[in-house]
C-alpha cells in the first residue's frame, strides 16, 4: 500500500544519509567498505580524514593517483543518458521549480543556529582579494554565464520574438531578476554553511569550498546535519538537476538556431531540425563520457578553465562591443532599437557599448594575462605540459576565429577599409527579414 511504500522510501533515504555519515572518520590505509556496495564498491582510506561526501564525490570521477582518464563510471553514464530528451513544455517546470526550492531552502537556512554568522561572512567579503586577477576573472565568468552573455543564447532566443517586442524592458527585467536571484541564493547557501561551521566549531572559511565542491561536498554535508536531512538533500539536488536541465536546453537551442539560420534551405524542411537536435545531443553525450572516467574531474576542470572560461568570453565581449559601438556604429544601433520599441532608451548605453564595457573587459583580460598562473586541480595537482597545451588550444579555437573571420571578410571585399565598413554596415537585410527603412537611409 501507499503507507508501506512511503515507509520504505523514508527508510532507504535515512540509511543512505547514515551511510555517508559513517565515513566521516580518520583513515588508516585500509579499505573502507560501504553499507551499500552498489553505490561505490570500495574506497582507499587516506591518512587525512575527509568529509564523507568527499569520499563519495571525488573517486566517482577522479583518479587521484595519476589523473589519467581510465574507465567510464558505470553508475554515472546512465545518468548522462537520461538527459537526452526534447525540452518541450518541461522548461516551464525546470524554470519555476528551482525558485520554489530556493525559497524553501532559504527559509530553512535562516532559521538554523549559526546562520547569522554565515550571512555576515557572505555580506562582508575580504576586500584584499580584489588584487587577485583570478577573482576578477571568476566574477566575470559568473556574470557572463549567469546572463548567458557572448554565448549566443540571448541572441537565439530573442530571434523568436516579434519585431516590435520591447527588448529594452526585457533586458532590464532580466538583469534585475538574475542578479536578485543570485543575491538571494547567497543567503540560502551561506546560512547553511554558517550552521555547519557552528556545529563543527570551526571558522566558516574552513567549511566553504569553491567550484563543484561547494555544491557537491560542503553544502550536502551541512544538509545531513539538519533534522529531516533526507528531505532537504532531495530538494537541494532536485533544484540542481532542474537548473542544469534548463541551462542545457538554452545552450542546445542557441547552437541549433545558429546552424539552422546559417543553412535555412537545408534544415527548414520536414523534421531536419529535430534530427539536428538529436545528432547534437548524441555527439554531446559521447563527449560527456570523457568527464565520467576515473580522471573525469581533471578533464572537466581543464574544459571549465580554458574551453568555456571567462577569458574566452571576455575576448568575445571586447570584439562584440567594438563591432557594435565602432564598426556598425552606436548611433545606428541605437536607432535600430528605437525603431523596434518606439522610443529612445537611456543614452548612457551608447557609452557602455563604446567605452565602458570594452574598457572593463579589456582591463580584466590584460590583468589576467599579466598575472596568469597555471591551472591546478584543487590547488594541489599540477597538469602535465601537454594538458596545458590542450587547454590553450581549446581556448584559442574560440578566440582566433573572430579575427581570422574579420581578415577573411576584408580580403574578400573589394575597396578600402572605410568603403568596406560602409558597404557591410549599410547592406539591407535579406529577404524575409525585418528592415530598418529610416535607419538605412541614414548612412
Amino acid at each position: 500500500n501507499v503507507g508501506e511504500a512511503e515507509g520504505k522510501a523514508n527508510s532507504s533515504l535515512s540509511t543512505w544519509v547514515t551511510t555517508w555519515r559513517l565515513l566521516d572518520v580518520p583513515g588508516d590505509n585500509t579499505l573502507c567498505l560501504f553499507l551499500h556496495p552498489w553505490l561505490v564498491p570500495y574506497l582507499p582510506c587516506l591518512n587525512q580524514p575527509l568529509p564523507f561526501l568527499a569520499y563519495f564525490w571525488r573517486p566517482m570521477g577522479t583518479d587521484l593517483e595519476d589523473a589519467m582518464p581510465g574507465g567510464i563510471s558505470q553508475s554515472l553514464s546512465p545518468l548522462l543518458d537520461s538527459f537526452l530528451s526534447s525540452p518541450g513544455q518541461v522548461v516551464y517546470v525546470t524554470a519555476t521549480f528551482p525558485y520554489i526550492m530556493l525559497l524553501i531552502l532559504l527559509i530553512r537556512g535562516v532559521t538554523l543556529p549559526g546562520a547569522s554568522e554565515g550571512i555576515k561572512f557572505y555580506l562582508y567579503p575580504d576586500l584584499s582579494r580584489l588584487s587577485d586577477p583570478q577573482v576578477w576573472v571568476d566574477a566575470g565568468t559568473q556574470i557572463f554565464f549567469s546572463y548567458a552573455i557572448c554565448l549566443g543564447c540571448l541572441t537565439a532566443l530573442g530571434s523568436y520574438n516579434n519585431y516590435n517586442n520591447n527588448c529594452y524592458r526585457d533586458c532590464i527585467m532580466l538583469c534585475c531578476l538574475n542578479s536578485g536571484t543570485s543575491f538571494v541564493a547567497g543567503f540560502a547557501i551561506f546560512s547553511v554553511l554558517g550552521f555547519m561551521a557552528y556545529e563543527q566549531g570551526v571558522p566558516i572559511a574552513e567549511v566553504a569550498e569553491s567550484g563543484p565542491g561547494l555544491a557537491f561536498i560542503a553544502y550536502p554535508k551541512a544538509v545531513t546535519m539538519m533534522p529531516l536531512s533526507p528531505l532537504w538533500a532531495t530538494l537541494f539536488f532536485m533544484m540542481l538537476i532542474f537548473l542544469g536541465l534548463d541551462s542545457q536546453f538554452v545552450c542546445v537551442e542557441s547552437l541549433v538556431t545558429a546552424v539552422v539560420d546559417m543553412y535555412p534551405k537545408v534544415f527548414r524542411r520536414g523534421y531536419r531540425r529535430e534530427l539536428l537536435i538529436l545528432a547534437l545531443s548524441v555527439v554531446s553525450y559521447f563527449l560527456g563520457l570523457v568527464m565520467l572516467t576515473e580522471g573525469g574531474m581533471y578533464i572537466f576542470q581543464l574544459f571549465d578553465s580554458y574551453a568555456a572560461s571567462g577569458m574566452c568570453l571576455l575576448f568575445v565581449a571586447i570584439f562584440e562591443c567594438v563591432c557594435i559601438g565602432w564598426v556598425y556604429g552606436s548611433n545606428r544601433f541605437y536607432d535600430n532599437i528605437e525603431d523596434m520599441i518606439g522610443y529612445r532608451p537611456l543614452s548612457l548605453i551608447k557609452w557602455c557599448w563604446k567605452v565602458v564595457t570594452p574598457g572593463i573587459c579589456a582591463g580584466i583580460f590584460i590583468f589576467f594575462l599579466v598575472k596568469y598562473k597555471p591551472l591546478k586541480y584543487n590547488n594541489v595537482y599540477t597538469y602535465p605540459t601537454w594538458g596545458y597545451g590542450i587547454g590553450w588550444l581549446m581556448a584559442l579555437s574560440s578566440m582566433l576565429c573572430i579575427p581570422l573571420w574579420i581578415f577573411l571578410q576584408l580580403w574578400k571585399t573589394e575597396g578600402t577599409l572605410p568603403e568596406v565598413r560602409q558597404r557591410r554596415t549599410s547592406e539591407p537585410p535579406a529577404a524575409g527579414s525585418p528592415s530598418f527603412p529610416r535607419v538605412y537611409m541614414n548612412t
